[in-house]
C-alpha cells in the first residue's frame, strides 16, 4: 500500500486502489504537537500509518502553520488607532436620551411622598374575566404567582427584581411583532408601536433602580434568567396567536404586582424593610425630590406605573376586541399640528 500526503488541512490518505479516506484526529493532533503515538503504528479507518509517515505530516504540518503565521503578519500591519475612531463621535449619539416617566405630570415639580401618596391608581382595580380566554390569562398569572410567593416569600426586593425581568418582556415583544406587521403590511400600526416600547422601557428602568438597592446571588440571578427566558419564548408565542389575550395575561399581572408592591409599602411601614434613601437613578427617572426621597416613595411610583400598565393592557385587549385597533380616532390632538397616522 503507498501513502501520498495531499495538504496539512485535509490530511488525507490515498491507497493503491484510489481510495481516499482520512486519517484519525489523534494521529494528526500526534503529529502536529510532536508528541509520540500510541503504539507504533495508528489505525486511520481501516488504513495502518507508520510512525514515519507521522514524521512526515508533521514537517508539513509545521510548514503550513509558518506560512499561515507569516500571511497573518503580513496582513496585520500597524494596529488601527481605535481612539481616534471613537473620538469621531456622530453628533445624533452626543445627546443623551434619557428616559421618559410614564406619567409626563411628574415632571412639573419635584414629587414628594404626599403627592405620591394622593395619585388615584385604583389599587384594588380588577377587570372581571368574561370570556374562556380571559379566564384562562387569569389563571395562567394565578398560578405563576404561587411558586414566587413560595420562593420568595416576604424577600420583597429580590421580588421586585423578578417581577421586573418577567414584566419587561411583553412591551418590547408586542412592539416588535406589531412592528414587522406593519412592514409586512405597509400599514400603520395605529400608534401602538410607541406605546408598547415606552412600557418595556419603563419596567427596564424599574429593574435598574432595584439592582441599586438589592442584589440578588448567584443562584436567584441563574433562576431569574431561566424563568425570563422561558416566558420570552412563551409570550412570543401567545402574542404571534392570540394578541388579546397577550395582553389580558399582561393586564393580569400588572394587577399582581400593583398588590405586591402594595405589601412591599406594608412590610417598609412595619419597619420590617428598613427605608433607605432612594438611589440616584430614581431620583433622577421620576424627579423625585432629592432632599426626602426614600425607598417608599421608589415602591408608590413604580407601583403607579405598574396601574398605568395595567389599565393600558387590559384597554388594548378591549380594542382588539372590539376592532377598533386603531388610536388614532380617540387621540387628544393639536390642532396646531397636521394629524398623522403612523
Amino acid at each position: 500500500m503507498t501513502i501520498t500526503i495531499y495538504s496539512s488541512s485535509s490530511l488525507l490518505l490515498r491507497t493503491a486502489a484510489s481510495s481516499v479516506r482520512p486519517i484519525s484526529i489523534h494521529a494528526a493532533a500526534a503529529a502536529l504537537y510532536g508528541r509520540p503515538a500510541a503504539g507504533p503504528q495508528i489505525r486511520a479507518f481501516g488504513i495502518k500509518t507508520t510512525l514515519k509517515a507521522q514524521e512526515y505530516m508533521a514537517k508539513i504540518i509545521k510548514a503550513d502553520k509558518s506560512a499561515a503565521a507569516s500571511k497573518e503578519a503580513e496582513f496585520k500591519g500597524p494596529k488601527p488607532q481605535i481612539d481616534s475612531y471613537l473620538n469621531e463621535m456622530p453628533p445624533e449619539l452626543r445627546s443623551p436620551l434619557f428616559p421618559e416617566p410614564m406619567r409626563a405630570e411628574t415632571m412639573d415639580r419635584k414629587w414628594k411622598s404626599s403627592d405620591l401618596e394622593e395619585l388615584d391608581i385604583g389599587i384594588t382595580k380588577h377587570r372581571v374575566p368574561n370570556r374562556f380566554s380571559d379566564k384562562v390569562a387569569l389563571w395562567a398569572v394565578k398560578s405563576a404567582r404561587k411558586p414566587t410567593d413560595l420562593l420568595f416569600r416576604n424577600k420583597y426586593l429580590h421580588r421586585s427584581v423578578m417581577l421586573e425581568v418577567v414584566a419587561a418582556v411583553p412591551g418590547m415583544v408586542g412592539a416588535l411583532i406589531r412592528h414587522i406587521r406593519s412592514l409586512q403590511g405597509m400599514r400603520h400600526d395605529g400608534g401602538w408601536i410607541g406605546h408598547l416600547l415606552h412600557e418595556a422601557e419603563n419596567e427596564r428602568m424599574h429593574l435598574m433602580t432595584w439592582m441599586e438597592v438589592g442584589k440578588p446571588v448567584m443562584w436567584e440571578r441563574a433562576l431569574i434568567a431561566t424563568v425570563q427566558t422561558g416566558f420570552f419564548a412563551i409570550f412570543s408565542l401567545l402574542y404571534m396567536v392570540s394578541p388579546r389575550t397577550a395582553h389580558r395575561v399582561v393586564g393580569y399581572l400588572e394587577e399582581e404586582a400593583v398588590t405586591s408592591y402594595t405589601h412591599f409599602i406594608r412590610e417598609i411601614d412595619a419597619g420590617r424593610i428598613e427605608n433607605v434613601k432612594a438611589p440616584e437613578i430614581a431620583v433622577a427617572y421620576w424627579n423625585l425630590d432629592p432632599e426626602s426621597a426614600t425607598l417608599r416613595d421608589v415602591v408608590l411610583a413604580v407601583r403607579a406605573d405598574e396601574a398605568l400598565h395595567r389599565d393600558s393592557n387590559h384597554h388594548f385587549s378591549d380594542r382588539i376586541l372590539a376592532g377598533r385597533e386603531s388610536l388614532f380616532e380617540d387621540m387628544d390632538h393639536d390642532e396646531s399640528k397636521p394629524r398623522v397616522r403612523y
